[in-house]
């Protein structure tokens, strides 16, 4: 398996392909330029077979409801933000952009962490809240990457001060959950590049003490 970041919409949010050999493909946060995205589909010669959102903030939902109809897919959400889809007051669009955005109801609602499987790939699921109240983090131990959303970046954590934001919560999460990763673990972060749970371990400043 590999994995490809496009980075999509009007703040540049990481979207992920993790794709198989036989072409069968993931897509994680299309956050929007939708024509960007189905010419990297198309280029790579991918069949998606699901769309998993790490969190529904407007800026990883952009292109949801295009990759959705296109591939005929379903759509991945946590049940505490299932409303956030369709809801710009709540996915903060109304407050960031002028006019809201928006996608139709996720056709699968994640209600506790272990395995999803979608299509032919299989991940272990960890509710990371703390950024906001939903947000998941996909882990795929063939390929080693934990994929964070907003969670933790290289050099830094998600942002907290959006509503439904808890830092100390964020804070557990990262002790409790995200660094007891392998180290060797590759994060596939919702902004800027990806990272190792073992580099942020070394040198992240917000997580010194663990």
């Amino acid at each position: 398996m590999n994995w490809e970041t496009i980075p999509l919409g009007p703040i540049q949010t990481n979207c992920y392909l993790l794709y198989n050999d036989k072409g069968e493909a993931v897509v994680f946060d299309p956050g929007g330029d939708e024509e960007v995205l189905h010419g990297k589909i198309r280029s790579l010669g991918l069949q998606p077979r699901a769309v998993l959102l790490t969190h529904a903030h407007f800026d990883h939902i952009g292109a949801v409801d295009s990759v959705r109809n296109t591939y005929d897919i379903p759509v991945y959400v946590h049940t505490k933000e299932a409303d956030w889809l369709t809801d710009p007051e709540k996915n903060g669009s109304s407050l960031f952009l002028n006019g809201g955005v928006s996608a139709s109801k996720a056709d699968h609602l994640i209600t506790e962490e272990g395995t999803l499987t979608a299509g032919p790939f299989s991940f272990e699921i960890m509710e990371t809240p703390g950024h906001s109240p939903g947000s998941v983090s996909f882990y795929c131990e063939p390929v080693q990457t934990v994929f964070s959303g907003d969670v933790l970046f290289a050099g830094a954590i998600g942002r907290t001060d959006l509503p439904g934001g808890d830092h100390s919560q964020l804070l557990n999460v990262l002790h409790d959950k995200m660094l007891e990763l392998p180290e060797e673990t590759y994060v596939a972060c919702g902004h800027g590049p990806w990272t190792t749970i073992g580099a942020e371990m070394d040198s992240n400043p917000f997580l010194n003490g663990f």
